[in-house]
């Protein structure tokens, strides 16, 4: 009897652990986040080992790839630009004026995403239908097979060659209405690559509104008050984000020990930290009694190595004050219980101290990864709010 009791509990137990999540209260629809989470979470406990059987790091995922269906609203294709992948929104309903343009960059922690993904493919649609805009939805090459900083060249090589004139004129885009747009991952390379055009001799286009989705935006200290608050928060907690980080540099998991425990940071790079000082960065009520400690050094060997995190093109936080005010309107969304909620809470009032025009939302019942919610797949009321209001946003500025 006791046998077949136990072979009852362990699946029981199994179930338990991978369904269950500390959510706060204030986020709705408990039991679908739930379902979602241990989802995500079979995927990630078996990611090592499909890596080593040669598959990619999440391939059940690829039930999200949905194929390029045109409609009677919009023409859908999958094009190379630059040889990089991108899903291209048109509107089919003639214009007599030039459109505004939204050139999106999607997340999955620079190790997993795709613009043909079902939840983006159908914002690309509600774009063309809200906006009368034309988008590009651009893909990149994704780790483990490549690290920074091939995401970042592969995006900013796409955005050049959409920029130029005769590519613009070729889908009727007003060059004096573009946005560059793009969520978690996609929106640390929002930042960085506004960040680059603002140097580049060769464009001459200037981007109207850039807008960073829950993005990370620094890997210097992993101890702000949102880790802290949010380590182990559904959708991803702060080991999960600290690993996508890393591994954004390497594989070398002694890169990943240090920054997991906030000792990776060479004491020759510590006047960087003035850029990340959550201290003076965070509106009080985002400190929430928590006392500011000077991360300790790493060893040199390590930034020797992988000096991707302490590049400005990894961590747009670091940028000096004179590249940041010359940055466009800015529109910043965070999540009250996200990892990476203090990255864009800083960037904000970094920027405003710059003089850039900012627009800031803050979800306060909001996680990582809310608008992909939104979609039809998912259908998460939340999400589906959010989608709403950014898109009504886009419209009333773009």
């Amino acid at each position: 009897m006791w046998k077949k009791s136990l072979c009852l509990l362990i699946p029981c137990v199994l179930i338990a652990y991978y369904c269950y999540a500390p959510i706060p209260h204030e986020i709705e629809q408990h039991w679908e986040l739930m379902m979602i989470w241990s989802f995500m979470r079979i995927q990630m406990h078996i990611a090592p080992l499909l890596e080593m059987l040669g598959f990619g790091p999440f391939p059940l995922l690829e039930i999200l790839v949905v194929p390029p269906i045109s409609d009677e609203n919009v023409t859908v294709t999958d094009n190379l630009f630059n040889n990089v992948s991108v899903r291209v929104f048109v509107p089919k309903q003639k214009s007599s004026t030039p459109r505004r343009a939204v050139f999106y960059i999607h997340g999955g922690g620079w190790v997993t995403g795709s613009a043909a993904w079902g939840p983006y493919d159908e914002l690309g649609r509600w774009m063309v239908e809200r906006l009368d805009a034309v988008v590009v939805s651009t893909d990149y090459r994704l780790l483990p097979k490549y690290h920074f900083p091939t995401q970042f060249e592969d995006v900013y090589d796409v955005l050049r060659w959409f920029l130029r004139k005769k590519v613009l004129a070729e889908y009727g885009v007003d060059p004096t209405r573009i946005c560059i747009a793009g969520d978690s991952a996609g929106g640390n390379l929002v930042a960085a690559v506004n960040q680059k055009l603002l140097n580049d001799p060769e464009i001459k286009i200037k981007i109207k509104i850039q807008s960073l989705i829950y993005a990370p935006l620094q890997a210097l200290d992993m101890d702000l008050p949102s880790y802290q608050e949010n380590s182990h928060i559904v959708v991803a907690g702060k080991e999960h984000l600290v690993e996508f980080w890393s591994r954004y540099f390497t594989s070398d998991k002694a890169l990943y020990e240090a920054m997991v425990a906030n000792q990776h940071t060479p004491v020759e790079s510590s006047h960087l930290f003035k850029f990340v000082n959550w201290s003076t960065l965070l509106p009080e009520r985002f400190k929430k009694g928590h006392v500011y400690t000077t991360p300790i050094h790493g060893p040199s060997e390590l930034a020797k190595k992988y000096p991707g995190f302490l590049d400005v093109r990894a961590s747009p936080l670091l940028a000096d004050d004179s590249t940041l005010r010359r940055l466009p309107l800015t529109h910043i969304l965070t999540c009250q219980y996200d990892v990476i909620r203090d990255d864009g809470l800083m960037y904000v009032s970094r920027l405003r101290a710059a003089d850039v025009q900012v627009a800031h939302e803050h979800v306060e019942d909001g996680f990582h990864g809310i608008l992909s919610f939104g979609s039809s797949l998912i259908n998460f009321r939340a999400g589906k709010r959010e989608v709403n209001k950014y898109l009504k946003w886009l419209k009333e500025n773009l």
